[in-house]
């Protein structure tokens, strides 16, 4: 017969009870003051936003995006860290659908009950953005910003026009392959897009636009016309650097033989902001006892910027847009109509107002307190989003608490004045992050047929990698290589494309500009200029990163 295991309450109490009885019971020993014990759950939450949508909510379902800040959260790189900047999520719209599952059975989302009965939320994303993830095998102390989506209920994820997101040194098999690379200006790398220097609150702005590069078809699967594309907003860069593919979306229903998605993905249907979040999600600790057993534990220090007022600003400029902001007159250009700017119409834009409440914090699934005396999140005038703190004797202004007191289920935040000195937590150092393995693409199948134009070339970027790249034809890039599409639907999507190389500079507004604060720029490395001959309608494609 199976007997239930004591709670620690319910050994607590029995034996104070027979020592009251002074029945002889031999005491548990005390773990030795000063013993180190490094862990991985350090801290746990999400620091985040709510942004309201208009009445209409279809409206404006085609594009959505923000300006950010950047800045080093840690002073030096670690290993196993994994911390998103203030980033979004967006999926497709199936509000229509109450109760049929939209992950099909075999996939890894659909092993997952309590996103039942719909999956709508695990089903397909586009997520990513700005952060430090623990599969980056360059770390650099800045963060990174990276492009990520989940096309398959998370079965895989496509980062980079060639890589998933940093999960595997070897590029994507052909038929996982999901983003085009638009940009003929800007390399994309598996490891992600460093920045210039050391920012300190300057901010990126990054949008989403669901364009039409291509028609809808009817064949098998049916796929939609949307080609999610990222643009950003950088001091030395602005426009679009690539999209996903709509096929990326579509052909999960005919993977699976389950037609009921057919038209459900993010190819045909709205998309879906409802805010964003900074996602915390591994940190390493270290515990350790005083002379008389209380645990604390201490967490690296993470940092953020404060102003001349003493405030974090983080998110602002959160917009919506509907088909008005760029849709219609992109696609008009692409059906022989007058060119296109690029530019954001504000016809089509929606500034969002935004909201917060207090973050919940736990650190191995325990409660911890303390944190709302040092910071609490706060939408400032403007609907800027970000930090307010406090006067505290916990951690200075701009710095997250690094000390726990474990106290029964909660872990108390302390400064660190009140950790005892016995247990040694002040003078333990975090692992650096290494060097990581180079990621590597193949010899063969998309990345050689049809293959380069030109190359290889090499640039050394401000991580301390070596990026490898060659000039493809757009149409010609591997990830489009698993589609049989005929020859015409290819001339036209290069034809269009070269226009788009010949009229849209990186020097021009496509977002509007931010309300406040100054533009981060990009490592000038990631900037190249294509050769002679291959101005336009060719795209470089990063083959390799490697430390050396």
């Amino acid at each position: 017969m199976k007997t239930t295991p004591l709670t620690a309450a319910a050994v607590f109490f029995i034996t104070c009870f027979c020592a009251a009885q002074e029945t002889q019971v031999k005491d548990t020993p005390a773990p030795k003051a000063g013993k180190v014990i490094a862990r991985s759950d350090g801290l746990h939450g999400y620091i985040g936003f709510d942004a309201d949508r208009p009445p209409a909510r279809s409206e404006c379902s085609a594009g959505m995006g923000f300006y950010s800040a950047v800045w080093p959260l840690i002073d030096q790189p670690l290993a196993a860290f994994q911390i998103g900047l203030p980033s979004a999520w967006i999926t497709p719209d199936n509000s229509d659908n109450k109760d049929k599952p939209l992950a099909p059975e075999g996939t890894l989302a659909r092993t997952w009950p309590e996103r039942g009965p719909t999956w709508a939320s695990v089903f397909q994303t586009v997520e990513g953005g700005l952060g430090y993830w623990a599969g980056n095998h360059f770390r650099y102390g800045p963060p990174k910003f990276s492009m990520n989506a989940t096309p398959q209920c998370y079965d895989y994820e496509v980062g980079s026009p060639g890589w998933s997101f940093f999960y595997n040194n070897e590029a994507l098999p052909d038929n996982r392959l999901g983003i085009a690379q638009l940009s003929n200006r800007l390399l994309i790398p598996p490891d992600a897009l460093p920045f210039q220097g050391n920012p300190n609150g300057q901010f990126l702005g990054y949008t989403w636009m669901a364009l039409p590069f291509t028609e809808p078809t009817t064949e098998d699967p049916p796929t939609g016309d949307q080609s999610w594309t990222c643009f950003l907003s950088a001091a030395n860069f602005k426009g679009p650097i690539a999209y996903y593919i709509p096929e990326t979306w579509s052909k999960i229903g005919r993977l699976f033989n389950y037609p009921f998605i057919y038209g459900r993905g993010l190819d045909a249907r709205p998309g879906n902001m409802g805010g964003g979040a900074m996602e915390i999600n591994t940190v390493p600790r270290f515990d350790a006892p005083d002379a008389h057993g209380v645990v604390y534990s201490r967490i690296p220090r993470l940092q953020f910027p404060v102003d001349g007022q003493g405030r974090t600003l983080l998110v602002q400029d959160v917009t919506y847009y509907s088909k008005a902001a760029l849709h219609d007159a992109f696609k008009d250009w692409r059906n022989g109509g007058p060119a296109c700017s690029g530019r954001f119409d504000e016809k089509g834009a929606w500034k969002s107002t935004l909201t917060t409440q207090t973050t919940r914090y736990d650190q191995a699934g325990k409660k911890i307190t303390g944190v709302e005396r040092v910071f609490d999140t706060k939408v400032y005038e403007g609907n800027v989003w970000g930090l307010e703190w406090f006067d505290s004797s916990i951690s200075p202004k701009g710095v997250f608490p690094q000390y726990f007191k474990h106290a029964g289920e909660e872990r108390v935040a302390v400064a660190a004045a009140d950790v005892p000195a016995e247990t040694q937590l002040p003078a333990q150092e975090f692992k650096r992050a290494g060097r990581g393995v180079p990621y590597t693409s193949p010899t063969t199948g998309a990345w050689t047929q049809p293959g380069p134009k030109a190359g290889p070339f090499t640039v050394k970027l401000a991580d301390g990698s070596v990026v490898t790249y060659s000039w493809y034809r757009f149409v010609d890039q591997p990830s489009f290589q698993q589609y049989g599409w005929s020859a015409q639907k290819k001339a036209k999507l290069q034809a269009f494309v070269e226009k788009i190389h010949a009229n849209w500079p990186i020097d021009r507004d496509y977002m509007a500009p931010p309300s406040r604060g100054t533009l981060v720029a990009l490592d000038p490395a990631l900037l190249v200029t294509p050769p002679k001959g291959l101005e336009v309608g060719y795209v470089p494609i990063v083959t390799r990163q490697t430390a050396q």
